[in-house]
């Protein structure tokens, strides 16, 4: 998924930094690094911001190849994957991870990554294998894009959360929601998309131009939105935090109580599953990476048992593998999204930015 959903684990990645994401990479390691091919011992993984992972299970990637892993974080992913784009043919790193379904034709149509297929796809599903003929990406986690809410101010006004896209449009519900910018955001595209899905292409612009009318704000990224503007985040909440409703993750409450202290019986906020659009992220290996084995080997790891196990509580994700388990606190507090909003890649690519440029018109003008 996208930097743009970690609550307070996104400050906790930050503080960690590189070094501590990058195992225990000793001097010769680090001198090897610049090297071409196999012979590096160190291989650069570039992602955006919301990266994490527990230092045991990095340390267990060395362990198991002789390779170090260093994170390069770049920004919410439409930025991390632009600079890509930039530096096609020469990346800064071998592993790209954090596209996801809402701009991987992007990321393919430059011509990106260097085809792969990873060891162990055989257990994962094949409804998130999205580039299944050419495996030029390996699919990594997945999870749902949707409105949360602030259950105190609910409870306190006496309203109901609204559970849907058209309970959005309710006077009830004006000039409570956030949402991030669709040009500049992944989860504000996302929900954009699961507009389009819910609404059909000839009917989002209406649902916006209502829902505009209806006082919805609109930020440039995630983080302002949850931690500065929604009036439910423990993260960072600001005191003129005023909008009880911020498009966000079905995964975030969890967060929400993981890093409470002490932790409360019950998540905090909540979520409206019926806002949901169904996000999978890909990571690939980078055309013209210097570490191609090392690339290939991180590849194999990300979708083995010990990464995919290691995700819900650190980037607070889905694995895609079919036998990995899933933590308590995350399934208790989490929500469960049984049939989110999708739209085919295809449609995606298709159409992407002529629905931006006309959410743009909409929203932003």
């Amino acid at each position: 998924m996208s930097t743009t959903r970690k609550i307070t684990v996104t400050a906790v990645a930050a503080a960690l930094g590189v070094t501590a994401l990058a195992g225990c990479g000793s001097s010769d390691d680090k001198a090897s690094e610049g090297t071409k091919g196999s012979g590096s011992k160190t291989v650069t993984l570039v992602s955006h911001d919301s990266f994490n992972a527990s230092k045991d299970v990095l340390k267990a990637f060395t362990k198991e190849t002789g390779y170090t892993v260093k994170v390069l974080k770049s920004g919410d992913a439409g930025a991390a994957l632009n600079q890509e784009i930039l530096t096609k043919g020469s990346p800064r790193g071998d592993v790209f991870f954090g596209v996801d379904n809402t701009l991987l034709s992007r990321a393919l149509d430059n011509g990106l990554f260097t085809p792969y297929e990873a060891k162990g796809l055989g257990r994962v599903a094949d409804d998130v294998q999205l580039d299944a003929d050419e495996h030029r990406v390996t699919p990594v986690d997945t999870g749902d894009i949707c409105v949360n809410y602030d259950k105190k101010y609910f409870a306190d006004k006496k309203l109901a959360p609204p559970k849907s896209f058209d309970d959005l449009l309710k006077p009830a519900y004006k000039n409570l929601l956030v949402t991030e910018n669709a040009a500049t955001s992944s989860p504000g595209l996302g929900f954009l998309l699961g507009t389009v899905a819910a609404k059909g292409e000839d009917g989002y612009e209406d649902y916006w131009k209502k829902l505009k009318d209806n006082g919805v704000k609109v930020v440039d990224g995630w983080e302002q939105a949850y931690n500065d503007e929604f009036s439910g985040s423990a993260g960072g909440r600001k005191a003129n935090a005023d909008r009880p409703l911020v498009v966000s993750y079905a995964s975030s409450p969890p967060v929400e109580v993981l890093y409470a202290e002490p932790q409360p019986a019950e998540a905090p906020t909540g979520v409206a599953t019926g806002t949901c659009f169904r996000q999978i992220e890909f990571a690939g290996l980078l055309d013209g990476a210097k570490n191609e084995a090392g690339g290939k080997a991180l590849l194999d790891f990300l979708i083995g048992q010990k990464f995919q196990e290691d995700m819900p509580l650190n980037m607070f994700v889905n694995p895609v593998v079919s036998d990995a388990k899933l933590p308590e606190l995350f399934t208790e507090f989490g929500a469960r999204i049984d049939e989110p909003a999708t739209v085919a890649p295809e449609k995606i690519a298709e159409n992407r930015e002529q629905w931006v440029r006309s959410w743009s018109a909409i929203v932003v003008k």
